[in-house]
């Protein structure tokens, strides 16, 4: 909404532009009429809307054609003054006054313009018989307003009407000559439908039309109000009521009357609620709030952000089996310009057998992008009515900035449940295996399902009987340089292939070059453990290595075997994100390291094991 309006008076001379102008500041019709009045600013708190209101005044005898195409510019609302004596003047509304008003200006827009019928004490009857033909020829004309300087009379209705015709315009709502809503307010008005019909069953109930109506104005509508409303759509609609609700037809229809009727505010209020500006777009403060993360700290959806998905999700499993559809998620999104999740989502969380998004998955994708991308999470939150649904001022109460990390190591403990993961290694070494079995899924059937890998996935493990998220990132480099923003993380995994002698080589590279010195903590992983493991051309042998610099042993994986000890790997990373403090500690806190990992390793190679004779045997 706009912060000031700027209202310019025009007309003939002698209509009394100055007279109007001198009157609402006076109160009084005045004894000595100047040619011409200064321009005013009627202070915010005495005006009907609440904003700053600038008045000028143009004299045609005294000002240049220049000075009027200036002020025209500036202009936010012309009133066209006219003597209603005077049939001249009211003739000069359409050949003169509005040519030179809108006569370049494109359809949609034109500067608003609101005539006034000066001297009403004169005449007897109305002229709106004269003037209703010219509103009908000329859209961009808001209202007329028949008022008399002289004894004061609609004054203050003639000033509150050019206030209105800024502040609520319905040149973005309504195109008087097709009679309806114009393309852009049914959007907005659609997505304001769907955000509201809470059970999704295309129809707004009394109780939601009521917590619709306590949203937008403040208090629900009393029955009986409620009832005339719908019998009102009823009447007038074949479709606009539907099980005793209100339909999207309906709804439209109901603010198409609003509008016809003049009450534009009544719909504005409703659009800006939502967040829309005078262009009907979602304005920047709405989708874009200003969120500050400092160096260190990391973004998450916070219990309220959760809670909100939840519901949402909830609102849209239509069959309730626990996952969205394609379809389902068509519908979850159908209130965003654009689908926000793309084939990709579907590789990077889990799923059911049938490729759809499970609750889980569903969620770790949400937390995904508030981590990678907390900016893009709170547009596409804004877009689904999380502030208007929850109450809340701001989007920003959707997410929490985590602590910095180095307070976290002060302190030896976190606070957060999302933690990076980067898994660094040679090409071909089996990261892309690695990343797929921690949604459970074999790279066959991965390969079978999906033919855009995400470069990240992200599950749910168990770490201390709390669940928390792993956020798993592929980094894939040819050579042994790294950029060091590929290498900051809450933890490394730092994957060599054990039958490749080469492959080590690279993981102790990387560890010298970005982790030796940081408080970042690593893991090792040996992949391809069901093949020959041959020795390592490095210096010293894989476990050595990681004795002498204080890492757990190597843990043991393989594409082959989904087991509990597959799990506990990845249970073993999120451990080494949540205890940072224990990383290069004294050689007791090593071997309390080197027992979970070996654990872990014992678990996998018995798992493997079995899996070999079971093979064997068949």
């Amino acid at each position: 909404m706009k912060q000031d309006v700027r209202i310019l008076l025009l007309g003939e001379p002698k209509v009394g532009k100055t007279s109007l102008i001198m009157s609402l500041v006076g109160e009084e019709f005045p004894e000595e009429v100047p040619s011409r009045a200064e321009e005013i600013t009627i202070p915010a708190d005495v005006t009907p809307e609440k904003v700053p209101t600038h008045i000028v005044d143009f004299s045609e005898t005294e000002q240049s054609d220049l000075f009027l195409k200036d002020e025209i510019i500036k202009a936010n609302v012309i009133c066209v003054v006219y003597d209603v004596t005077n049939e001249d003047t009211i003739e000069k509304i359409k050949t003169k006054w509005i040519p030179l008003v809108n006569g370049d200006a494109e359809k949609g827009n034109k500067i608003p313009i609101i005539l006034v019928g000066n001297k009403s004490d004169l005449r007897c009857g109305s002229s709106m018989e004269t003037i209703l033909p010219i509103m009908n020829q000329f859209s961009e004309i808001e209202t007329c307003v028949e008022c008399s300087a002289k004894n004061l009379k609609n004054i203050s209705e003639l000033f509150y009407y050019a206030q209105k015709a800024v502040l609520h315009p319905t040149a973005p709502l309504y195109d008087p000559e097709d009679k309806q809503l114009k393309p852009l307010c049914v959007r907005a008005l659609s997505r304001i439908f769907y955000i509201s019909d809470q059970d999704n069953d295309r129809i707004l109930s009394d109780a939601e039309l009521n917590c619709f109506q306590k949203s937008c104005f403040g208090n629900p509508l009393a029955p009986q109000a409620l009832e005339d409303v719908k019998t009102v759509v009823w009447k007038n609609t074949s479709d606009g009521v539907q099980d005793n609700g209100l339909t999207l037809n309906g709804f439209l229809f109901l603010n198409t009357l609003f509008i016809q009727r003049g009450r534009h505010e009544t719909t504005w209020t409703i659009l800006r609620k939502f967040g829309y500006d005078d262009c009907l777009e979602l304005m920047d403060d709405y989708l874009y709030p200003e969120l500050r993360v400092p160096v260190g700290c990391t973004t998450e959806i916070s219990a309220l952000g959760r809670h909100f998905l939840q519901q949402l999700f909830d609102k849209y499993d239509e069959d309730k089996d626990g996952a969205l559809s394609p379809a389902e998620l068509r519908n979850l999104f159908c209130v965003c310009p654009y689908m926000p999740w793309g084939a990709d989502v579907s590789a990077a969380v889990a799923t059911t057998d049938d490729g759809y998004v499970s609750n889980r998955g569903y969620l770790c994708q949400w937390m995904l992008q508030a981590h990678l991308d907390v900016h893009r999470c709170l547009e596409h939150l804004g877009y689904l009515g999380f502030p208007i649904l929850t109450e809340q001022e701001a989007l920003t109460t959707a997410v929490t900035v985590t602590r910095e990390r180095n307070e976290d190591l002060e302190k030896r403990q976190t606070q957060r449940s999302v933690f990076l993961c980067k898994v660094i290694g040679p090409r071909g070494t089996g990261k892309t295996a690695f990343l797929q079995r921690f949604l459970g899924r074999s790279l066959v059937s991965e390969e079978s399902c999906s033919s855009a890998l995400s470069p990240y996935v992200i599950n749910t493990v168990q770490v201390n009987k709390q669940e928390k998220f792993l956020i798993l990132n592929e980094v894939d480099v040819d050579t042994e340089f790294l950029k060091a923003s590929d290498a900051s993380c809450d933890v490394a995994c730092l994957m060599y292939d054990a039958s490749d002698p080469h492959s080590f080589d690279y993981c102790a590279s990387i560890y010298k070059q970005h982790y030796m010195e940081s408080n970042i903590p690593c893991v090792l992983v040996a992949s391809k453990v069901d093949l020959q493991e041959v020795r390592q051309f490095h210096g010293m042998a894989p476990a050595e290595f990681c004795y002498k610099h204080r890492l757990p042993a190597p843990l043991p994986f393989s594409s082959l075997a989904l087991d509990c000890g597959s799990r506990s790997l990845y249970s073993r990373l999120a451990w080494a994100a949540m205890h940072p403090h224990l990383n290069g500690s004294d050689m007791s806190s090593t071997s309390f390291w080197l027992r979970v990992a070996l654990g872990s390793a014992v678990v996998a190679v018995l798992g493997f094991a079995i899996y070999r004779a079971v093979a064997r045997l068949k």
